[in-house]
């Protein structure tokens, strides 16, 4: 999971959990469910649209709100590689990394549609579309393991074996 590639889906300021994935869809706690109403509060078309490896790229306090777990997983279980933004609420930073889902905080340049590879280990972000490159902060070694474990409860068990 070092180097990710993958269409933008462009958000503004705080996009909090309420719109991730409104209360009303919280009835489940199966992932698969969850993605199929992922950003019903923001985008009636995201979860329809959104394809396997996509990239949201938001400004400031993405995942504000509550601290709804079910959030992150929602929009990892739809298909979204990566979320990059200028800043994050701290526990939904630290529920998507919990479960595998990387989050960069950084000022990038992307809009609708373009097209990101991001390489987590050298910290680098090029829009393919522009062909602008920006550095962002690289991934230590212990974030891409727990990353490419599959979330902090499947690295902690492969330790443990």
């Amino acid at each position: 999971m070092d180097k990710i590639e993958g269409k933008v889906w462009k958000f503004g300021n705080n996009i909090d959990t309420d719109v991730i994935i409104p209360g009303r869809y919280l009835r489940t706690f199966d992932p698969k469910d969850l993605a199929l109403h992922v950003m019903a509060g923001e985008r009636d078309d995201f979860a329809k649209n959104v394809q396997e490896g996509d990239i949201i790229v938001a400004d400031d306090n993405f995942g504000c709100g509550s601290s709804r777990e079910q959030a992150p997983v929602a929009i990892k279980a739809a298909g979204i590689s990566v979320i990059i933004a200028k800043s994050f609420a701290r526990i939904f930073y630290r529920n998507a990394i919990n479960i595998g889902l990387p989050v960069i905080k950084a000022d990038i340049e992307a809009d609708e549609g373009d097209i990101l590879s991001v390489d987590l280990k050298k910290g680098i972000v090029i829009n393919e579309s522009t062909n602008k490159t920006f550095e962002i902060e690289p991934f230590k070694e212990f974030m891409l393991n727990i990353l490419n474990d599959g979330g902090l409860v499947n690295h902690y068990l492969k330790e443990k074996e």
